[in-house]
């Protein structure tokens, strides 16, 4: 029971990310989405950040598994950051859609998203895409 109780603990850490961890991996996984790659002085431009904030962040989500990473060397997303990064901005797109299907402009919409992407229940992010699949299907339906 002790080694399953430590498998458990040990599952919950590479599960569970901080909010500014996650948007690392969501920014290190649009970038190599985008260009085939991404090097930390790019993830410090973006986040407006310095760039020792960038390596100890990748260091963190290196020790995760998230990612490979070497001072100086390539930022290479892992099976399990590739993963997790899907879920970020999948998470990201669907609450940019539900903002903008009541009626807030994009701009609004994204700012707001990647603020409460974090915080979000797999519950609510259920109900966001059941409500914008309902949208989608009735496009004539008005609030």
């Amino acid at each position: 029971m002790l080694a399953q109780n430590k498998q458990d603990c040990y599952n919950n850490f590479m599960e569970k990310l901080s909010q500014s961890l996650e948007d690392y991996l969501e920014i290190i996984y649009n970038k190599i989405q985008e260009h085939n790659e991404v090097k930390a002085v790019d993830i410090a431009r973006e986040l407006k950040v310095s760039r020792a904030s960038v390596t100890e962040a990748l260091n963190k989500l290196r020790d995760k598994k998230f990612i490979n990473y070497e001072k100086y060397g390539d930022i290479l997303i892992t099976q399990e950051g590739i993963k997790k990064a899907k879920e970020i901005v999948s998470l990201h797109k669907e609450l940019t859609l539900f903002f903008e299907n009541i009626g807030i402009e994009n701009k609004e919409a994204e700012e707001v998203a990647c603020k409460i992407e974090h915080i979000v229940s797999k519950n609510i992010k259920k109900r966001v895409s059941a409500f914008n699949k309902f949208i989608k299907e009735n496009p004539n339906f008005k609030f």
